[in-house]
């Protein structure tokens, strides 16, 4: 008599319930991404912490010759801050105007702007090669000892990048970060200034995912930095920061937000010393922006307000 033999039952598919038999994805240690610049580990959070605030009047121009050359015009007016002894911040009126010309190439950015004040800034970045950058910033100014220039030569690699950094008064720096992880990437920096006779040395982590990012960095002069980074959705994200000097026991906290609405953008935050600031970009059409600033510190009795204009082809 024939014995059956039963039929070979399928293999039950991969479940979350069942990890024993998904496929467990395998990071590929030689095939990291490449991090960001060791300067720029914590630019989430000044997007939302450091906004550019200005008090009083300001009127920005841009006019395009042709796609690659720009010229611009600046009108600025509002109070100026004096030193004083005072707790209360000493302000006179002033009022100066700003020339600039741009050029933009896909390998060669320059930016100069001259103020009436006798300030002349400059700006330039120069791609050599398809991983080595030059960038290059100055100012001269007629004030004695206060002119100064520096260079940066910044080196991308596949899973890290390392900047050598050269500017006047003997000033010497080089930085590394590398990505350890497809999220986690470390480094640290070395720097030398000749003239005051002072060196230092820092570290630094960032840690980032699609929802959130986390940074770190500390220094022997002193500095102390965290940040945090919560992307709430696609327009809406969250920040906080905290900054000690364990030198001089300073401590500083600060919490902000970025809203990115249609035709508008709002950021703001408020710190630990009280002091509360916003800023508002409205787009009334293309090429003209509102401007909106203010700025309230209650402890120093200091309100800075400011809104301005800006127009560009």
């Amino acid at each position: 008599m024939a014995t059956l033999i039963p039929p070979p039952t399928a293999a039950a598919p991969p479940t979350p319930s069942n990890p024993t038999s998904m496929e467990q994805k395998k990071v590929d240690y030689l095939d990291l991404p490449c991090p960001i610049p060791y300067e720029e580990i914590h630019r989430e959070a000044f997007m939302s912490l450091k906004p550019e605030l200005f008090e009083g009047m300001r009127f920005d121009f841009t006019k395009g010759l042709n796609q690659k050359f720009s010229l611009s015009h600046s009108v600025m007016m509002g109070p100026t801050e004096i030193p004083s002894q005072s707790s209360e911040t000493i302000k006179i009126p002033t009022a100066h105007y700003e020339f600039g010309a741009n050029f933009i190439d896909p390998k060669l950015m320059l930016f100069g702007r001259m103020m009436t004040d006798g300030r002349l800034n400059a700006r330039l970045k120069c791609d050599l090669s398809e991983n080595l950058t030059l960038k290059g910033n100055a100012q001269l100014t007629n004030e004695p000892h206060m002119s100064h220039g520096m260079f940066n030569f910044d080196y991308k690699g596949s899973d890290y990048r390392t900047q050598f950094q050269v500017g006047n008064g003997a000033l010497f720096g080089a930085s590394y970060i590398q990505s350890v992880t497809p999220h986690l990437s470390l480094g640290g920096e070395v720097f030398w200034a000749g003239q005051h006779r002072k060196s230092g040395i820092g570290y630094a982590a960032r840690y980032n995912t699609d929802k959130m990012v986390a940074t770190g960095q500390v220094a022997s002069t002193g500095m102390v930095a965290l940040g945090y980074v919560q992307k709430v959705s696609e327009k809406v994200s969250l920040a906080s920061d905290f900054m000690y000097n364990y030198m001089s026991r300073d401590a500083t906290a600060s919490f902000g937000y970025d809203y990115v609405l249609r035709q508008c953008r709002l950021r703001g935050k408020i710190d630990s010393n009280g002091v509360v600031a916003a800023l508002l970009e409205e787009r009334f059409s293309m090429g003209l922006n509102f401007l909106l600033s203010a700025e309230i510190d209650h402890r120093k009795k200091d309100y800075k307000f400011g809104f301005g204009l800006t127009v560009g082809e």
